[in-house]
């Protein structure tokens, strides 16, 4: 999308003057979110404006501290053009993600660089133990001056869907407190900055999208491995929400099951693969693990369970693939989660393996760039188009789910 000031407003039907202003300024942040350190001259060019309108934005921008310039360009003819940058502490973002094994909390500037990163690693962790740790970890933030409050654009929150509802594996009857629990409420406590909530996987694929893959893919289905699994759909640079948000569930895809009591009948992907699905595997093999580190550490007969089970997940996988090549037919598959990455890795070998005996063109498989962290770093990016007002512009989509618990 182009916005032009002096050449009509054919994208902005029905808009007035100040919201016209508020979309140039938009793409012309973008412009040097994107492709910093640019030029004004090569700016007014991306973005269809006048220069004296370019000059306008950007001394608005320079003013509220969100773009700096960084440098003059030298080597060529004439007065050396000054490049322009987004300024790294022009705004802050803070971003979280609990799931059924782990919270963690990052802080992030406004390029998108973390600053600051509290985990803890810990299964089932309860509504009052989780606001006492985010309310912790923002203070923690300010309090060590890594984000600050005046410039802080808000908190995002990377969380599954049904988070107390589906009988994972281990969960505690006491769980089910999730399901009442007022998430957007709790956070609003703690913050007078706005507060933006997601499904995981929605957040781990922005994630990609933004500091992962996605700087070279514009569409990619991603597969979520966490404690459970999940999915999300990148379409032309955008998250796809579809219209009840809950797209790329893959979890729920059914697949053959070929071993087990099962064997034999059509059960969902999710019930087959997982973390905690591979930690029970290996306790029923009489080798205990409840963390991702603890994958690295077993020895020889440990790894040899690791890759059968690996290899026949792989089948299994490749077949969802196949189905989500065929009807979305996106330009990649991305597989992320805290699956430790040399075991991402490995996985990614036997998909391959697998997807070639189906003898068809499918997307291309990759392992995801920002896996652990993906969903945070998802979260994060929420508040941050928020405050860049980018969700008006060709860039990232600003994703604001209603939910008040999981």
């Amino acid at each position: 999308m182009i916005a032009c000031e002096e050449h009509g407003l054919s994208d902005l039907t029905g808009s007035n003057a100040e919201q016209a202003a508020e979309h140039n300024r938009a793409v012309v942040l973008q412009a040097i979110y994107r492709n910093a350190p640019i030029s004004r001259t090569e700016l007014a060019q991306q973005a269809g404006l006048t220069k004296q309108a370019i000059t306008r934005i950007v001394d608005r921008l320079l003013d509220e501290g969100l773009v700096m310039e960084a440098r003059r360009r030298q080597g060529q003819r004439g007065q050396p053009a000054i490049e322009l940058e987004i300024d790294p502490e022009g705004v802050y973002a803070i971003g979280a993600n609990i799931d059924r094994d782990h919270l963690t909390v990052i802080a992030m500037d406004a390029t998108g660089t973390v600053r600051g990163r509290i985990h803890h690693e810990k299964r089932f962790i309860l509504p009052d133990e989780f606001s006492a740790l985010m309310e912790d970890a923002i203070s923690s933030f300010s309090r060590r001056r890594i984000v600050d409050e005046a410039r802080l654009a808000g908190i995002g929150l990377a969380i599954p869907d049904w988070l107390g509802e589906i009988p994972v594996i281990g969960r505690p009857t006491s769980y089910s407190q999730w399901n009442d629990f007022e998430v957007r409420k709790t956070l609003e406590t703690m913050t007078s900055h706005p507060v933006f909530i997601d499904n995981d996987a929605n957040c781990a694929a922005m994630g990609e999208l933004e500091y992962g893959l996605g700087t070279e893919i514009s569409s990619f289905f991603y597969i979520l491995a966490n404690a459970c699994l999940g999915g999300g759909l990148i379409l032309n640079g955008r998250q796809h929400q579809g219209t009840t948000g809950l797209n790329g569930e893959v979890g729920w895809l059914p697949i053959l099951t070929d071993e087990g009591p099962a064997a034999g009948q059509i059960r969902p992907l999710g019930e087959q693969f997982s973390l905690f699905l591979l930690y029970d595997h290996l306790a029923r093999h009489g080798i205990q693990a409840s963390k991702p580190a603890d994958l690295l550490k077993l020895d020889s007969q440990g790894n040899q369970l690791i890759s059968r089970w690996l290899r026949q997940i792989s089948l299994k996988l490749a077949e969802a693939i196949l189905h989500i090549g065929l009807i979305v037919d996106p330009a990649a598959i991305v597989i992320g989660g805290r699956f430790p990455v040399k075991l991402m890795d490995e996985l990614v070998v036997y998909l391959h393996e697998a997807l070639a005996d189906y003898g068809t063109e499918l997307p291309s498989l990759h392992r995801a760039v920002s896996s652990e962290d993906a969903a945070a770093l998802g979260a994060a990016t929420m508040p941050l188009a928020h405050a860049f007002n980018l969700s008006s512009a060709q860039s990232i989509q600003l994703t604001r789910v209603p939910l008040t618990s999981s």
